[in-house]
């Protein structure tokens, strides 16, 4: 139920008009600066948002109505979107209001086999959030309203770009801020401590995966410390093989910090419904890319997994059909999935990463 069978995105940044787009358990987006992979992120980005009933916050901070719509509201009068998980579905009309911030035109589920007959049960028009939440609580569509909330509320984007001094992974953080991995991996320390203690076992694998790219390190050092104001926080330490003494994770590369981050993310215990990773790339050596295909690969057998890239070499860790392809048309964002009987001949002389080189496969500058 909650995997994504097909979406639709019409009016949203620079996605002027996405129909029915299919999405399987692993999804590649490639494509050049500005094509819109960045903005179909964003779009995983709003959805958990706005079904927690956050749309006016998030799009206040995104710069409102107009930021969001495409090329303005001159333009796209209305953002649309369509989820279809199976047999049931989620369906919105937003429009924009004079002050920049969104009303719904509409909001409603979509079903298979219709409720009282009924396949397009409506939850309201003119509310300024959503009501798919109240909507689990009672009534006919108690069921439906709560499988599509429960699945886009844990779809999580992770951009692992931030590794400097005052990046939140370098910092001390919350001890219960635990709950899930965010985005910029600002609490990592608190997520591995709670694995450390409650899934030992998933702990252990990710420290072993950790060594395969990063030879020298033994373990992390998750000592939880009490402040004067009884709140508990914890830093992200670790030590090397043979030593006792803790490091800081200022003592680790970027490239190292990131794929530490990406482990955590793609071998969590209790993966969100979707894992969507931005740039999973960035200042990665060779040996960890091919472990990190190898773990999205791993990670897309239980969730469902959307990756967006630019690396040649990543790409080659991966088959056609999981490849879409992201381009600019005329100022609005394209997504197209490719023909795998028609590049066999290709592929018997070329890697698809030499294919996206040569933009046999489209997706370049």
């Amino acid at each position: 139920m909650s995997t994504i069978k097909h979406l639709s995105i019409s009016g949203f940044k620079s996605i002027r008009h996405l129909e029915r787009l299919p999405l399987g358990s692993l999804n590649v987006l490639i494509g050049a600066n500005g094509a819109g992979k960045s903005n179909f992120v964003d779009y995983f980005r709003m959805l958990p948002e706005l079904v927690k009933g956050r749309l006016q916050l998030w799009s206040s901070l995104q710069g409102g109505a107009e930021r969001i719509l495409s090329f303005g509201s001159k333009e796209t009068s209305v953002l649309t979107t369509a989820i279809r998980f199976g047999a049931n579905g989620y369906n919105i009309v937003l429009k924009p209001t004079p002050d920049g911030a969104f009303t719904f035109a509409r909001e409603q589920l979509y079903v298979d086999e219709p409720v009282d007959g009924i396949t397009l049960p409506g939850l309201g028009e003119g509310h300024v959030e959503a009501k798919l939440h109240k909507a689990r609580e009672q009534g006919i569509l108690q069921k439906i309203a709560s499988d599509c909330f429960n699945a886009i509320a844990s779809w999580q984007v992770y951009h692992f770009h931030d590794t400097s001094d005052t990046a939140g992974v370098k910092r001390s953080c919350a001890l219960n801020d635990n709950e899930h991995l965010r985005e910029d991996a600002a609490n990592l320390a608190a997520f591995l401590y709670r694995l450390q203690q409650e899934a030992p076992v998933v702990y252990c694998r990710i420290c072993k995966i950790v060594r395969l790219a990063i030879p020298f390190f033994d373990d992390f050092v998750l000592k939880p410390e009490t402040l004067a104001t009884e709140e508990q926080q914890i830093r992200l330490l670790w030590r090397q093989k043979n030593s006792d003494y803790a490091l800081w994770p200022s003592q680790l590369s970027d490239g190292a910090i990131r794929f530490i981050c990406l482990v955590t993310a793609l071998m969590q215990h209790k993966p969100p419904t979707a894992i969507i990773i931005d740039e999973p790339e960035l200042g990665l050596h060779p040996t960890a890319m091919v472990i990190l295909a190898e773990l999205i690969h791993q990670a897309a057998t239980h969730t469902q997994v959307i990756v967006a890239t630019q690396s040649s070499s990543l790409l080659n860790h991966f088959s056609i059909a999981d490849l879409i392809v992201v381009e600019l048309e005329q100022g609005a964002s394209v997504f197209k999935r490719l023909d795998a009987q028609e590049l066999e001949p290709w592929l018997e002389d070329y890697s698809i990463g030499e294919l996206w080189e040569k933009n046999v496969l489209g997706g370049r500058p």
